[in-house]
């Protein structure tokens, strides 16, 4: 069996629901739609996510990973990028240089204390190779760019 655990996924392609790490697609839309954007968890909640993109290739990568090298019969932890809402930020920030972030934490802050900073991919670094191409900057810039077109196109249509 091959089988892999991800951290939340984050991408362009759909909106989020409400959940506790849908702050980091929100606040995608709020800095291009109203380059402003209030945060339900408080600005240093460091959480372990993964781009639709890096997901997408780790697990074709597994699929397509020799026998011989697979070590895990359960599930690969993989891990992509950890950050806080104060890092996306500033990283949107180097996109949108007007944009301001604002901190309310409600109740989802207590259930986002209770998950891990970080998840320990290091069996899939070793068996496979896994290693993102995702890093903060080069997602919050993908974001933008996608999100960009698709509400210039909803505008549109």
């Amino acid at each position: 069996v091959r089988s892999l655990r991800y951290p939340r996924i984050i991408g362009y392609q759909w909106k989020p629901g409400g959940g506790t790490t849908d702050y980091a697609v929100v606040i995608f839309y709020e800095a291009i739609l109203k380059e402003e954007y209030t945060c339900f968890l408080s600005e240093n909640t460091t959480l372990p996510m993964i781009y639709m993109e890096d997901a997408i290739r780790a697990t074709l990568e597994l699929m397509e990973a020799p026998k011989e090298n697979l070590k895990v019969f359960t599930s690969y932890n993989l891990a992509g990028l950890s950050f806080s809402p104060k890092e996306l930020a500033v990283a949107i920030q180097n996109e949108i240089p007007n944009f301001s972030i604002n901190y309310e934490p409600d109740y989802r802050q207590q259930i986002a204390e209770s998950w891990p900073e970080i998840i320990d991919d290091s069996e899939a670094q070793k068996d496979w190779n896994w290693q993102p191409k995702y890093d903060l900057v080069k997602m919050t810039a993908d974001m933008i760019l996608n999100l960009k077109k698709q509400l210039i196109t909803t505008a549109d249509g």
